[in-house]
């Protein structure tokens, strides 16, 4: 995992604040350009405000310093959580609705995911627990987000929305970033190692939440959520383009568990015609 090559070399806390900080600057760059930089609501800012603790800063910190203190293999299976904690939560905030359709749908997928990584290959123990309870925190604080963040961010539109939620997420993390660098002589982190934080902050940070925004205001939270178990899944193709690896019957039982819950979540009439015209009213982002 690229997070793990760059925090063998830099504090969790430092790589959040960079990981924040250039996906904001790119961000307020890029709407910039389009002229699309204010909300027309002004109460929207706090709602976003609010979202940038629950769907960044809590979820980035708790995210990165987890992983350093557990495995990837670990961190992957504690990852099945997320879906589980949105459809909760969801129901909970009245966003949602419990279905047995949606929940058995979770599951099916949920089991995919643990039946390709192989719960084998985890290792909980006494060494791993806090990193393990700080995964399973951020997957909670990332379902929330996703639950409650439908209205605003169809209301505004994804580009604008995940901007100003990384803005005022920078308001911590910058800050925390630079105080946990302080220590480390920036002059001798190796070039590949900057390279890896652009790619973690414009590829594995930026894009995914701009497409997790714009899949939001078109379907409900927990169907965002659940395809989250398609990241092990296009892991593996790429390991098998890229690496050589084979693809074995493990692999083609776990996708067709993930495919089906996919379906299972995903059928059905869309909620698009359940948002007000107000709603609407800037969709393009």
């Amino acid at each position: 995992m690229i997070g793990k090559v760059v925090l063998a070399v830099i504090p969790s806390v430092g790589l959040v604040g960079f990981r924040v900080g250039i996906t904001a600057a790119a961000l307020v760059l890029f709407q910039l350009y389009r002229r699309r930089l204010w909300l027309r609501n002004r109460s929207d800012y706090w709602r976003l405000a609010v979202l940038s603790l629950f769907g960044v800063t809590f979820n980035q910190l708790l995210f990165i310093t987890g992983l350093s203190l557990t495995s990837a293999s670990n961190t992957s299976l504690l990852a099945v959580t997320i879906p589980v904690f949105a459809l909760s939560a969801g129901a909970i905030a009245r966003t949602e609705k419990l279905t047995k359709r949606k929940l058995i749908g979770i599951i099916f997928a949920a089991a995919g995911v643990v039946f390709l990584i192989d719960p084998r290959n985890a290792s909980f123990s006494s060494q791993t627990t806090t990193g393990d309870i700080l995964i399973v925190i951020n997957s909670l604080s990332y379902g929330i987000y996703v639950a409650i963040s439908k209205d605003v961010v169809t209301r505004n539109g994804a580009f604008r929305s995940i901007m100003w939620i990384f803005i005022f997420a920078s308001v911590v993390c910058v800050p925390l970033g630079v105080f946990a660098m302080s220590d480390i002589n920036i002059a001798v982190i190796p070039a590949g190692i900057w390279l890896l934080i652009l790619y973690i902050a414009i590829v594995a940070t930026t894009a995914p939440y701009i497409l997790n925004a714009w899949a939001l205001a078109r379907v409900s939270p927990s169907t965002v959520a659940v395809f989250v178990y398609l990241q092990p899944v296009i892991g593996f193709l790429l390991a098998v383009i890229f690496l050589g690896e084979k693809v074995g019957m493990n692999f083609i039982v776990a996708g067709l568990l993930i495919f089906a819950g996919l379906y299972l979540t995903t059928r059905g009439p869309g909620p698009v015609a359940e948002v007000s015209p107000s709603a609407n009213a800037d969709v393009r982002t």
